[in-house]
């Protein structure tokens, strides 16, 4: 039985809305957070072009041939937009730079941006058509694991992380291929098809094989799911229900009404969370509160007698002392005490890791797992107590992160990490203009102006 909402069925809704999308009037906070998520995503792939998974992204396609679509970011490359999305992508994640939504329980930006990118410069779409995608991207994405219950995607070990970005891309890449309903409909199916992915990632000490699967395969994915419609493939006409459909065979109790409920005035880039932080998410509100007790009473690592981190069981299990620094939660509250700060540098030194100082203020940190705070919404909160050699006991429980859908950035705090992330790859004079691009996007004629200012 097809199961319909309102006067139409739900495929007919979803493959509507992404068919009219790079022609929708847009409410100007979703511009907004729009702009903030795609200058973000950016951001983490200059910077990740030239860590690990970035730097191994880029020698793979020097050895691809292709035709010359679309910039793979920090490089001279042009290569296919199927190419481009999957480097792109590798680098968007290449560390804990890019974005979250936690509703969904994907990193949306780091697969849906990368593809949207590729695709507008294959089509050469303009700045406007750039953002309305990612926003239709970030919608439609995100419901499709809120559909299938991201709690059983979990459960039975399967990444919602890929599979929602895998769907995402599709549906931005088909909103600047400027596909009809019908074709945005079999590219919703090819990408069912391609959607995959289970948590083994969680066992992945160095990040890179984390890239691939949070980002560079599903944009790869998704720009492929709307090359093959491009090129004339047809495919199922209804992936989401009827017999042997996507939804039944990925979950147990999913709601198909969940693909299209709000869709077109709740938007889910608006519930999306940009960090502040270039940290593990389980990290960012007990270092939010650490640096507001710096702020506040000036304290220094030589103040410290102890200091305790409570965080969620689940999260505190993830940055319990790892060997990577920027999911090391003991490392980064030790720079934080030492420098007064944290910058994307401090976070990504392995060999600061070994400082006889950092060591020594690491050994004063305890990482607390709070059952309360497990079940505490917002989620990801965290406490930090500081007990200064002073007598004081200094206590902050941040509920909504800075950055949070509940808490968002402003333009300056998003630029500003922007800047730290892009600057000491491309300069500073790269960096403005790219900032300047953004900001403009909606009077950009042509998103491979966007593209060349990437290069590197």
């Amino acid at each position: 039985m097809i199961s319909t909402v309102g006067d139409k069925s739900i495929i007919s809704q979803l493959s509507e809305y992404i068919a009219k999308a790079r022609r929708m009037e847009l409410p100007d906070n979703v511009s907004i957070r729009a702009r903030h998520h795609i200058l973000d995503a950016i951001a983490a792939m200059v910077s990740g072009s030239v860590l690990p998974p970035g730097r191994l992204a880029i020698r793979y396609i020097q050895g691809q041939a292709g035709t010359q679509e679309a910039r793979v970011i920090g490089s001279q490359l042009l290569t296919t937009a199927v190419n481009a999305a999957l480097a792109n992508g590798v680098m968007a994640h290449s560390d804990e730079t890019d974005d979250s939504h936690a509703p969904s329980s994907t990193h949306p930006g780091c697969a849906i941006v990368p593809a949207a990118l590729a695709m507008a410069e294959r089509e050469g779409a303009d700045g406007r058509a750039l953002l309305r995608a990612v926003v239709a991207g970030y919608d439609v994405g995100c419901r499709v694991t809120q559909a299938l219950g991201p709690s059983f995607l979990s459960g039975k070990g399967l990444s919602s992380h890929s599979i929602g970005g895998t769907f995402g891309a599709a549906t931005a890449g088909a909103s600047l291929a400027n596909l009809n309903p019908v074709e945005v409909s079999h590219a919703l199916s090819y990408a069912a098809q391609q959607a995959s992915g289970v948590k083994a990632w969680v066992q992945s000490e160095d990040h890179i094989e984390k890239a691939f699967d949070f980002a560079g395969m599903p944009a790869r994915n998704g720009v492929t799911a709307v090359t093959l419609v491009q090129a004339g493939f047809t495919g199922v006409a209804d992936v989401f229900q009827g017999e042997q459909n996507f939804l039944k065979a990925y979950s147990d109790n999913s709601k198909a009404e969940e693909l299209v409920h709000g869709l077109g005035s709740n938007y889910e880039i608006t519930r999306a969370n940009i960090k502040k932080f270039c940290v593990g998410s389980a990290i960012q509100a007990v270092l939010d509160a650490l640096l507001q007790i710096i702020g506040e009473h000036r304290v220094t690592a030589d103040d410290v007698d102890r200091l305790v981190a409570r965080v969620p069981e689940n999260g505190g299990r993830i940055v319990n002392d790892r060997n990577m620094p920027n999911v090391n939660l003991q490392y980064i509250l030790s720079v934080a005490l030492l420098d007064g700060g944290l910058s994307f540098a401090a976070a990504h030194d392995y060999e600061r890791m070994k400082d006889p100082r950092v060591l020594a203020v690491k050994s004063r940190i305890k990482l607390e797992p709070d059952p309360e705070l497990t079940h505490a919404r917002p989620r990801r909160q965290g406490i930090v107590e500081v007990y200064t050699r002073d007598g004081r006991t200094l206590r902050v429980h941040v509920k909504s992160v800075r950055g949070t859908a509940d808490n968002p950035m402003s333009d300056q705090e998003v630029e500003a990490k922007a800047r730290d992330l892009v600057a000491p790859v491309l300069g500073s004079e790269k960096c403005e203009k790219l900032l300047a691009l953004v900001k403009n996007l909606e009077r950009l004629e042509n998103v491979r102006d966007l593209g060349a200012a990437l290069a590197n």
